[in-house]
């Protein structure tokens, strides 16, 4: 048993933990990520935990043309769905320009147990671990991430080629970048425990 090597596997894990976090759309190089990344982050989120084997994370991997149609799409709803004298032309910019700002943008989806042989927070609790997966991969090869929910997730399912099962919860935009490695801001973890012994 090498324990020094396991200590810096340990190290290294906590490390890349530690550094994830959000890196946003506007950050991100004209750099493309590697499709071999993405694949690696992609097979990473497939050992995420799940009750009762039933896996229902689902991704669909947006890029080329396709992130100009999810672009025009968001911006179509934005349009759609807010009064006329409340839209803000730098937020419809702004909606636009996220997805083609990325490198490829991954819609990450749910495929609910026909059987619902568990609650559907499960299911959601699950997904949100497979992203997890994903992003603490993406963290460690240096690409930025960031998982957004918008409202118009839910009228994507044309654009994303959804089954009738399976619903978006939202959108992970991904790109390489040169933001400096920082921890994310937290407060103690010991102020978010307690411990029961009796």
């Amino acid at each position: 048993m090498n324990t020094s090597n396991d200590d810096q596997d340990l190290h290294s894990l906590l490390e890349t933990i530690r550094n994830r976090r959000s890196i946003f759309p506007q950050s991100f190089t004209e750099v493309p990520v590697r499709r071999n990344d993405i694949e690696l982050m992609l097979a990473s989120a497939n050992y995420a935990p799940t009750h009762r084997l039933t896996q229902p994370w689902r991704f669909k991997v947006l890029q080329g043309k396709a992130l100009h149609r999810l672009s025009e799409s968001m911006a179509q709803y934005y349009l759609e769905n807010t009064d006329e004298e409340s839209i803000s032309e730098k937020k419809l910019l702004k909606t636009r320009q996220k997805p083609l700002q990325s490198s490829a943008v991954i819609a990450i989806c749910m495929f609910r147990d026909p059987a619902e042989s568990v609650p559907e927070w499960e299911e959601v609790a699950a997904v949100a671990c497979a992203v997890q997966n994903m992003w603490l991969v993406a963290t460690r090869l240096g690409i930025g991430g960031y998982w957004s929910t918008p409202s118009s997730k839910d009228a994507m399912t044309e654009v994303l080629g959804l089954h009738e099962a399976e619903k978006c919860l939202g959108f992970f935009y991904l790109g390489n970048h040169k933001m400096p490695r920082m921890e994310a801001k937290r407060s103690a973890w010991q102020d978010k425990v307690n411990w029961l012994e009796k």
